[in-house]
């Protein structure tokens, strides 16, 4: 019987002949990785209005066809995605099970793990899971006690001969802070690095090529034009300490921070190549790596643009969405409300949208003032007529008010949270309050007022926020030290409810929250 090594006898159960695989490994391949990240739901184009002419951006009938094409335009090509395809009406309607079978659909070929992506809780994901035929994949979430991982660490891609290593990770501070604890109890965020060259061990000289596919960083931006705006960028910081600590990585492709590289970053001590887009399908991935039978010999990348305007819809996706409208048609309903005007988001500043739904949010519980985190504000509300599922684009998650007592010290402390901009400046109602950007965190807060009254530290007001705020999200840690006097309904209920009784909105004025130079 013939001895093969690991390499050869793995071509030989893929069915590819063995004179060929050894050939093919004597000369240099080209493989394409094409990608995505942060997808989050954007099934539409998306009208870039911060560009000559307001041109469509995405849209996941019109990056399908960019796929199909990259496809056959490539020897040999792998479809693959960082995680956070969930969020959005249809992903709310279907508990994300429309975002995963238009990946399959599309034909992809293996998953890492968002932070969205447990918006329903891990229950309903986990059944997602087992619905795919693609492999979804993070190292680093165990079930607690046990040790035992909630999904495959790591998966074995094999396509013309090219054997493709993927290995998922989660940052800690992703799975801790940016899902609410309720949604994930019973799973711990254990090290990504210490998991990671752990399967790199495991996969080193089984495979031509190792990818991770991250998520990890700080929260993308909520802002429509945010490409736009240098200044709300995330930084890369964890996913280069990250690359730094796990040699034997080819690719990182991240995801999270929603921080588009046109050009990829190669790292400067392990040489990995580090590459994102900047999220809602409005850029495909792509990565080209030449092979030889030492391994990966070169790697390039960049980001192509998908025009919705010049890109015709792929049948087959287009079809698949066609279904999804008619099935959610009365979920969806009708027009309810009229908005004169666009309500719009900022990540680093309060914003006409931050504003309205604090305000309903502050009459709901008739405080003295309300505060909602700019990370749950997750689509623009357009000008015209509204229905349930723009609320629910804009408002999607199972966020639910909760109407506290707390001392006015701990406001403060939610407004030092909101001015670090760690996780997007925070929105209110019922406050005005001034700040200095160029002071340390903790200490930005210059003044405070309520009802037209200085903050009083000692004094007792009623606050309305939500529960992902409540449970210390996005580091508002403060929450937890109020008394809960009231719990009340989802907020996109609390907005619908609003919209149908007044019938015609005009975006708040903004200014609530003014930076001011320092002395």
């Amino acid at each position: 019987m013939p001895r093969y090594t690991r390499r050869e006898f793995a071509a030989v159960m893929a069915g590819v002949p063995l004179a060929f695989a050894n050939r093919l490994r004597s000369t240099t391949r080209e493989v394409t990785l094409l990608f995505t990240n942060d997808f989050h739901s954007a099934f539409e184009p998306m009208p870039a209005f911060w560009r000559a002419g307001s041109p469509r951006l995405g849209g996941a009938a019109h990056l399908a066809t960019l796929v199909r094409r990259e496809r056959a335009a490539a020897e040999t090509s792998f479809l693959l995605d960082s995680g956070d395809m969930f969020t959005g009406t249809i992903s709310r309607l279907t508990e994300g099970e429309a975002l995963l079978e238009m990946m399959r659909v599309m034909g992809y070929d293996a998953m890492g793990v968002g932070n969205h992506e447990f918006d329903y809780g891990r229950e309903a994901f986990e059944q997602g899971i087992y619905r795919v035929p693609f492999p979804i994949v993070c190292a680093n979430i165990r079930h607690s006690g046990s040790g035992v991982r909630f999904t495959r660490p790591y998966t074995i891609l094999e396509r013309n001969g090219v054997r493709l290593g993927v290995i998922g990770v989660m940052g800690v501070h992703a799975g801790t802070r940016t899902i609410m604890p309720s949604k994930v109890g019973g799973l711990e965020f254990t090290d990504p690095a210490l998991e990671a060259r752990d399967c790199v061990a495991r996969l080193q000289g089984d495979v031509d090529a190792i990818v991770v596919l991250a998520h990890q960083g700080r929260p993308g931006p909520m802002q429509s034009d945010a490409e736009n705006d240098p200044a709300v960028q995330r930084s890369l910081d964890e996913d280069l300490a990250f690359c730094a600590e796990v040699p034997g990585v080819d690719v990182y492709i991240a995801a999270h921070s929603h921080h588009g590289l046109e050009v990829p970053i190669r790292h400067p001590d392990t040489g990995t190549l580090i590459t994102q887009t900047f999220g809602y399908g409005t850029r495909l991935g792509r990565v080209r790596l030449q092979i030889d039978a030492d391994g990966v010999v070169d790697r390039t990348g960049e980001l192509l643009v998908v025009h919705a305007d010049e890109l015709p819809a792929d049948p087959a996706v287009a079809a698949h969405l066609g279904q999804l409208r008619t099935r959610l048609a009365d979920e969806i309903g009708p027009a309810f409300a009229q908005a004169r005007g666009r309500f719009t988001r900022h990540y680093h500043r309060d914003s006409s949208l931050g504003s309205f739904v604090a305000d309903i949010m502050r009459d709901w519980g008739q405080a003295d003032v309300a505060f909602t985190n700019a990370g749950g504000l997750r689509a623009d509300l357009p000008e015209g007529e509204l229905n349930r599922g723009h609320v629910l684009n804009a408002f999607p998650f199972l966020n639910d008010a909760v109407a506290l007592e707390m001392q006015g010290g701990l406001i403060a402390q939610v407004l030092e949270q909101g001015f670090s901009l760690a996780a997007g400046m925070v929105q209110v109602s019922g406050i005005r309050a001034w700040y200095d950007p160029d002071r340390p965190v903790g200490a930005r807060l210059i003044r405070a007022e309520i009802g037209g009254q200085a903050l009083d530290p000692e004094r007792r007001y009623r606050v309305v926020t939500h529960n992902f705020m409540e449970q210390g999200g996005d580091d508002y840690t403060a929450f937890a030290r109020g008394r809960v006097l009231e719990r009340g309904p989802v907020l996109n209920e609390l907005v619908t409810q609003h919209l149908r009784r007044v019938g015609e909105v005009t975006p708040p004025e903004t200014g609530r929250l003014q930076p001011i130079e320092g002395p």
